[in-house]
Formats: C-alpha cells, sequence, structure tokens
C-alpha cells in the first residue's frame, strides 16, 4: 500500500498553475474521490492548508496529516480502496520515496541491532490493548474464513480454523517437537500442545509478549524464548512461522532458509505463513515504515523462491490474501469497541494513527494489491508427494 501526491503530472486540460486545492481534486477524481463530497469515501478537509502539504511531502504527509485530524473520510476503508484499485499512484513518479528505497536496497535495515526496534514499538504497546484488538487466542495473524460469517462474532472460530489449518499441513502429530518462529503471544504453540500433543519451542523479540504467554502456556510442554532466530541452533520435526518472515528483510531471506534448514529434520516440514507484494521492488510505505513496522519489507513470491532454492523442496503454496480483509475489519471493530480503555493512556493521535493502519491495510488485501501466503517446504522432498490437507 501506498502512493505518492509528491510529483503529481496533470492529466490533459490541467493546469499547475491551479491551487494545491483543484491540482489534488483532480488527481483523486482519477479514482472517483471527491474533496468535500458526500459519499462515506469522501475526503473532508478540516484545514485548507493541507493539499499544499499534500504535495509537499507525499504519502507521508498523508498519513500525519489524518493523525493530526487535518481530514477524515466516514468509510476510510473505502476511501484508500478507490485510490489504490485506481493505480493512481503508478502514473506519477515518486521522487521523494527514493532515498526510501534507495535505502531498502543498500542497507540491512533488519540486521541483528535493528531486529529488536520493531519489538519495542509494535508489539510492546500492552497486552491488553492487543487483547482487547485480537481474538480468545490473541492470534495476530491473518484469519481463516472459510466457511465461516466474517465478523467480530467469527474471528475466534476463524483464528482456530487457521491454527489447525496449519497443525494439519504440518502433518502434527503428539510427541513432535515443533520450533514456532516468530511466536508472539504462543497462540499456535498452545493450540498444537493442546490439540496434537506437541512440544513447542518459541522464539520471539517481544518481551511483553514473552512474558504474557507463559503465563496463557502454564502447564503445558511449551517453551518461550526472548531471542533472535539467528541464534537458533537445535533440531525440530517441524518448523512454523507466522508473520514473522515480513520482519526478516530481503539481504537475509537467505539466512533464514539456512536457519531454518539447520534446526529442521531431514524428514521433517516447514510452514512459512507471510504477507507479500506482487512485484520485487525494496522498501515499504514511508509511513507504514515510520509509524507502525520499522524496518519491515514484504517478500515477494519470487524472493522467497529463490531464498528456499539452496535449501527446500517447496511442497505447496496457498494464497488467501482476501482473508485478510475481514481479519483486519474485525480487529478494527474491536478496536473502536475497547478504545475508551485507552485513550488516556493512547491519546488520540495513536487512535487515528492505529485507525489509518487498520483500515488502509484491509483495503490493500481487498483490491488484492497485497497477498498472504502459506508455503510448506521440505528438506528432500516429501516421498510420493505431499497432499494439501482439505479445508
Amino acid at each position: 500500500m501506498g502512493f505518492d501526491l509528491a510529483k503529481w503530472h496533470p492529466g490533459p486540460g490541467s493546469s499547475r498553475s491551479g491551487s494545491a486545492r483543484e491540482l489534488v481534486n483532480d488527481w483523486f477524481a482519477q479514482a472517483d474521490v471527491r474533496l468535500d463530497g458526500e459519499r462515506p469515501w469522501d475526503l473532508q478537509l478540516h484545514d485548507e492548508r493541507v493539499p499544499a502539504r499534500w504535495l509537499a511531502g507525499g504519502s507521508m504527509a498523508f498519513g500525519e496529516s489524518y493523525m493530526d485530524g487535518q481530514w477524515s473520510a466516514a468509510r476510510l476503508d473505502q476511501l484508500f480502496e478507490r485510490l489504490i484499485r485506481s493505480r493512481i499512484a503508478e502514473r506519477t513518479r515518486p521522487v521523494s520515496l527514493l532515498w526510501h528505497v534507495a535505502r531498502a536496497r543498500l542497507v540491512n535495515l533488519q540486521d541483528p541491532r535493528r531486529a529488536w526496534q520493531v519489538g519495542e514499538q509494535h508489539y510492546d504497546l500492552g497486552n491488553d490493548f492487543y487483547a482487547a484488538m485480537l481474538d480468545a487466542r490473541m492470534v495476530y495473524t491473518c484469519a481463516c474464513w472459510e466457511g465461516i460469517e466474517p465478523g467480530v462474532a467469527g474471528l475466534d472460530a476463524a483464528q482456530e480454523r487457521k491454527l489447525d489449518l496449519v497443525c494439519r499441513k504440518l502433518d502434527l502429530r503428539p510427541g513432535m517437537r515443533l520450533l514456532d518462529i516468530g511466536c508472539g503471544w504462543g497462540s499456535l504453540m498452545r493450540f498444537a500442545a493442546e490439540r496434537y500433543g506437541a512440544h513447542c519451542v518459541g522464539v520471539t523479540i517481544s518481551a511483553e509478549q514473552a512474558q504474557l504467554g507463559r503465563e496463557l502456556c502454564a502447564g503445558l510442554p511449551v517453551e518461550f524464548r526472548l531471542q533472535d532466530y539467528r541464534e537458533l541452533d537445535e533440531r525440530f520435526d517441524r518448523v512454523a512461522s507466522l508473520g514473522m518472515f515480513e520482519h526478516v528483510g530481503h539481504k537475509n531471506m537467505d539466512h533464514y532458509m539456512a536457519v531454518v534448514r539447520r534446526c529442521l529434520a531431514d524428514d521433517g516440514l516447514f510452514l512459512l505463513h507471510t504477507i507479500g507484494r506482487n512485484d520485487s521492488a525494496h522498501g515499504t510505505d514511508p509511513w507504514i515504515h515510520r509509524y507502525i513496522f520499522p524496518n519491515g519489507e514484504l517478500p515477494s513470491i519470487a524472493r522467497i523462491g529463490r531464498a528456499c532454492e539452496p535449501h527446500f523442496v517447496v511442497e505447496d503454496l496457498h494464497n488467501f490474501g482476501a482473508d485478510y480483509d475481514p481479519t483486519l475489519m474485525a480487529w478494527h471493530a474491536r478496536f473502536e469497541a475497547a478504545w475508551p480503555r485507552f485513550a488516556d493512556r493512547l491519546g488520540e493521535r495513536f487512535h487515528r494513527m492505529w485507525r489509518y493502519y487498520l483500515l488502509s491495510c484491509a483495503a490493500a488485501f481487498r483490491v488484492r494489491d497485497t497477498q498472504l501466503w502459506q508455503w510448506v517446504m521440505s528438506p528432500r522432498g516429501v516421498p510420493g508427494g505431499y497432499r494439501r490437507p482439505a479445508g
């Protein structure tokens, strides 16, 4: 997700001599969006200086001006749905993004020193905050809505369906050792231990997650480690990683795959659950990078494929990215319902920031600009072939 107003080129009949409002209004009209219009996806300006701010600052200014309360939209998700679907960003040459892209290409933003930053900034916001937004098992990855009515009421069931699907894809059996890289609050490990009799080890870079996870998994054969994945060096029957690979970065993908391979038994299976992009460009949206996921980078199928080539046979690739739209919308509904509990602690600017994050991302998945993949891999190929379980 992301678009840039900084180098907008007027269409036929337009003039660069027009006011900033006129220029921006013409630009948004290509996405059927109006300034101060009456439809739920139209932008309502609360500060007439903001169009000039957008033209000067691009997508960063667009997000920050929303956080500052300078504009609003009744249905922010529908606004972003139209902006992304129209592909108007592809008609610009976003000079303001060049430094961000070059930095992602040249610098290892996910090196061991920087790896802990996202844990401190994003995942350590408070366990009570995430418990209010997520499902009963606190799964902070895409749910599987097949056969379940989308909405808050179905979120618990949709997340349990996803966890069960992961365990079945891994052919998890009692007594097996499961490694969960980026284990969060231990939702997969707890489910695998309770339902499949697995013995689990999870690594996370969030102290808050590890603390609550240990409490939730008390009495189960589950171990939490506050540890960088690069330090892992022991054998497991199965390895899973749900929603962590987005923080690995293209410079570290091969190393990541090598770590998984050295930790996986020769007859084992590895499941990688990750958000991805449709192309192999570098970097991410500057606003997301600054405010939500510092140093994050969405991989492409091509990049993942190249990284796993020396280490694994790809047994299965499953795309259910469209399911992230109702997942994010359910999180948003729960977040808004719980917000009065957190308003004094986090403040209105955070409220608007988090709403912008959830709803812009929902729109990106809705229009299939962003994907969610589950890869199943084996070190030497499953004898006779791998069969994806039904459901």
